[in-house]
């Protein structure tokens, strides 16, 4: 996972809809579209986008595909924030006054 990819990703309203949507639980394309006034290849191109920051799985089960979230790519970004508030902590603390 590459933070751009993640951070374009999110920085779409549609994209972190469907990713608050998905905090409840799998979804199909369809359900998910069903909740969208978009056509379904935006919606397809949305879902896309996730997958490849890798911040949402498809898993095919019979005809349909189910799209979750993959919680192990948000740690990493969470954990890469914690990181950057420390170092920036830490950089305030050290530095003197101009």
């Amino acid at each position: 996972m590459t933070f751009n990819l993640a951070f374009k990703a999110l920085s779409d309203p549609n994209r972190r809809q469907i990713i608050k949507m998905l905090q409840d639980g799998d979804m199909t394309a369809g359900d998910i579209a069903s909740r969208f006034d978009m056509t379904k290849p935006s919606i397809s191109h949305h879902l896309n986008v996730l997958k490849q920051a890798d911040l949402v799985q498809d898993v095919r089960k019979g005809q349909n595909i189910y799209y979750s979230l993959n919680t192990t790519v948000f740690q990493e970004l969470i954990g890469w924030f914690y990181d950057l508030r420390g170092v920036a902590g830490e950089s305030g603390k050290n530095s003197k006054p101009r």
